[in-house]
């Protein structure tokens, strides 16, 4: 009669049994647990992981994913909206579910309104609609806004520049934007508008600002050009 051993402890040809369901483990794979010899498939339903989603075994040797104390067969590691294992790539928990990221944006993340795509990271919200921080820009010159002065008109957003350019009084004197927005003071008689340092006479070029001026069809003048005409 055979006499097998394993670790200092002996037994029969006969004897040596798995101690759950007593099957032969001679010549048969086996796994020791505290004093009892077992064959895998007991070791693997007492002690191995169990699938969060099937349940059953994840027998030694399988592939297995893993995430806060849980385990799953990989090919029962589903994404919750398409039901394709997820496999290797990322993946976004949500309500004890499971996503791919693709999935996850279509369903949870805000779209940005300009370019329809999700924002994930970041974004600013306008008019109670969010943007990706890049896509918010000037309808103008399509310079991004995000943390800049910005104004805007029907609900579109200009950069300063632009909505002067566009919207602002031009000076009469130098013909470009006069804005408050700015900080510019400026000068405003008859229907027309002169930067402060644009109201100038005609003629010589000294300051009007807090003098007395004369006009002569569209031009202004000192008074003392005035006379002179």
């Amino acid at each position: 009669m055979k006499d097998l051993s394993y670790k200092d402890r002996h037994w029969h040809e006969n004897c040596f049994k798995c101690g759950k369901c007593s099957r032969s483990l001679v010549d048969k794979a086996f796994a020791a647990k505290d004093e009892l010899m077992l064959c895998t498939e007991c070791y693997s339903h007492e002690y191995s992981s169990k699938c969060s989603t099937c349940k059953k075994t994840i027998m030694p040797g399988s592939r297995k994913m893993e995430y806060k104390g849980n385990s799953w067969h990989e090919t029962c590691f589903l994404c919750q909206r398409c039901q394709q294992p997820v496999g290797t790539k990322s993946f976004i928990p949500k309500d004890n579910n499971y996503f791919c990221v693709p999935c996850f944006e279509k369903q949870f993340a805000y779209q940005c309104c300009a370019c329809k795509k999700a924002i994930t990271t970041g974004g600013v919200t306008y008019h109670d609609k969010p943007w990706h921080r890049e896509c918010f820009t000037c309808i103008g010159c399509k310079r991004q806004l995000a943390g800049q002065r910005f104004t805007s008109r029907e609900n579109y957003p200009y950069c300063l520049d632009c909505f002067s350019n566009l919207y602002a009084k031009k000076c009469v004197g130098c013909t470009k934007a006069i804005t408050s927005l700015a900080g510019a003071k400026y000068i405003s008689f008859e229907e027309r508008q002169w930067h402060s340092e644009c109201f100038t006479c005609m003629q010589c070029s000294v300051s009007l600002v807090g003098r007395g001026f004369l006009t002569q069809r569209d031009d202004i003048l000192c008074t003392d050009c005035g006379r002179e005409k």
